[in-house]
């Protein structure tokens, strides 16, 4: 999931204040866009196995940015992205490609629910990173929803049922690894791309991803054509759990503001769950949800507003 951008804020301005109704509009596309991030997982985990890390995560960014930007050209809203062209390629290779790559890696060795569930602690390494970087103050809440994070994970996958051999504890760091990446993805974003409109953000990040890993991606090019279960795997991956989805986030933060939009990341790993067990049979154990729970709790933490301070927040997949 894609974590699209970080909001840096001082404070909520009035017209923000006037954008924060949740209606029931509003709800439902916040439910849409948590459940179709979701399912970003399962479909890394049908076509990675078949075509590889690399090529599934080429194939997402590059169609996504393609779709993006035919959409951009029918709104007549076409982006100059050779101004920045190469603040492009940073922010697409720390916010996308290489996040992508090692969730789609991770996913070769565990199933899309933990995967979802792992993705979740964004915003912890987010709150890290903004005090690593941005020297931003982590006061008590903070760092109780840190260690409660952690004894998530420690929860999740030291309790777990599977049996915990090389492979799984290298795919766990992965996508731990892929959560750091969206964390500096993030905060470089907001460092580096203030003003900028988000549907240039979104389209020169695919793009910067694209060429990032097109190397990568010819060099493992599979040998033969996968079947259709991968194929629409890849289109439901690129053209709704990316260019689709980036335009509900969009409208979210236009209709509500980035407070309420940031609701979605403590919705995805559900969705990541219940799709993993509905569509792959992935079974549901209690330390699953016990985990779950616990995670989120510490995003919840991690990412409550301060009274007067600075903060930094992350949405998206």
């Amino acid at each position: 999931m894609a974590r699209a951008f970080i909001h840096e804020r001082t404070g909520v301005s009035p017209a923000e204040r006037q954008r924060t109704d949740l209606s029931a509009k509003n709800f439902a596309i916040l439910f849409f866009l948590a459940a179709i991030w979701g399912a970003s997982f399962l479909f890394m985990r049908i076509s990675t196995p078949v075509i590889g890390p690399y090529v599934t995560s080429e194939l997402r960014v590059l169609l996504a940015a393609l779709a993006l930007y035919i959409f951009s050209i029918f709104i007549k809203k076409r982006p100059n992205l050779l101004v920045k062209w190469k603040q492009f390629m940073i922010l697409g290779a720390i916010n996308a490609a290489i996040p992508f790559t090692l969730i789609s890696a991770a996913e070769l060795h565990i199933n899309a629910s933990l995967a979802a569930i792992l993705n979740a602690t964004t915003p912890l390494f987010t709150a890290l990173v903004a005090w690593g970087w941005l020297r931003e103050r982590i006061d008590w809440k903070k760092l109780s929803g840190l260690v409660s994070g952690l004894l998530g994970v420690v929860i999740l996958v030291g309790w777990s049922p599977i049996e915990l051999d090389k492979p799984l504890l290298y795919s766990i760091i992965f996508s731990l690894l892929a959560a750091l990446s969206y964390a500096f993805g993030g905060i470089y974003a907001s460092k580096y791309f203030q003003g900028e409109k988000p549907l240039d953000m979104a389209i020169g990040q695919q793009f910067g991803a694209s060429i990032v890993l097109l190397p990568f991606a010819i060099a493992t090019v599979p040998s033969s054509m996968p079947g259709m279960d991968v194929i629409l795997s890849i289109l439901g991956l690129s053209i709704v759990c990316t260019s689709f989805a980036y335009l509900l986030y969009f409208e979210l933060i236009n209709n509500v503001g980035a407070e309420k939009t940031l609701n979605v990341t403590l919705l995805v790993p559900i969705f990541g769950v219940v799709w993993g067990a509905a569509f792959l049979h992935e079974a549901i154990h209690a330390t699953t949800l016990i985990g779950l729970a616990i995670i989120l709790l510490s995003v919840i933490l991690v990412t409550k507003k301060g009274t007067g301070s600075r903060r930094v927040k992350a949405a998206g997949d």
